[in-house]
């Protein structure tokens, strides 16, 4: 997927774990790559895409609502956004997850080589209404979704994987923890579905606002 990702991953190779020197097959039968240990860090200087997207979304959501598609980055879909989010914020958590889900996946996928002309751009939320985007874009659009929502950020990570379905590839999607389950949310996969039950990602890492994991799979058998 992006050029910083392939050597931010490539890093965490080399200082957290040999296991990530295999193969890199997916699992062919009943374990998944989310049976893993995690290395947490609350250091978010190496990640400035993701500080970048954090300070620019404080700025944009406090745009004025009646001003609305008047600027760049202060979209109409913006006030749609906190009225669905208002429509669901009494529904069951399940529920919430779900249709926040759908929401997300229902706008255009769109590289950040056409929307932004670089290979790599983490979008906020009211630039990923604007203008669509990319996995990453997906994952953190549903992200601040939940913590509108209420959701303590403990609860959530972006978690970048490798995608063996499609070669190695790197990709995002959304982690939330549910009664200590970790529940997926992804642009590719049009339900929510329990980590456990996907066999074709590795984790990489998971970042939120205050911190961020470096995962290693407990799966030896992997490689």
């Amino acid at each position: 997927m992006k050029r910083f990702l392939l050597r931010l991953f490539l890093g965490i190779l080399m200082v957290t774990s040999s296991y990530w020197a295999g193969s890199g097959r997916a699992l062919a039968a009943s374990n998944s790559y989310f049976e893993m240990s995690e290395t947490r860090s609350t250091n978010l200087i190496p990640f400035p895409k993701w500080t970048g997207m954090v300070g620019r979304h404080n700025t944009q959501k406090k745009m004025m609502p009646g001003d609305c598609g008047k600027t760049r980055f202060n979209p109409c879909e913006a006030v749609q956004w906190k009225s669905f989010l208002d429509s669901i914020k009494n529904k069951s958590l399940d529920d919430q997850l779900a249709e926040v889900n759908d929401w997300g996946n229902k706008h255009p996928y769109i590289e950040d080589q056409i929307n932004w002309g670089i290979r790599d751009f983490w979008e906020a939320p009211h630039e990923f209404m604007e203008i669509g985007g990319d996995c990453e874009d997906y994952a953190i659009a549903k992200y601040y979704s939940m913590r509108a929502l209420g959701m303590s950020p403990d609860k959530l990570r972006v978690m970048i994987v490798q995608d063996f379905n499609l070669g190695g590839i790197i990709h995002a999607i959304l982690g939330v923890y549910q009664d200590g389950q970790l529940l997926i949310l992804d642009n590719q996969i049009k339900g929510v579905i329990p980590a456990m039950k996907i066999y074709h990602y590795r984790p990489i890492f998971g970042i939120n606002e205050t911190a961020w994991w470096a995962y290693t799979s407990n799966n030896h058998s992997a490689d």
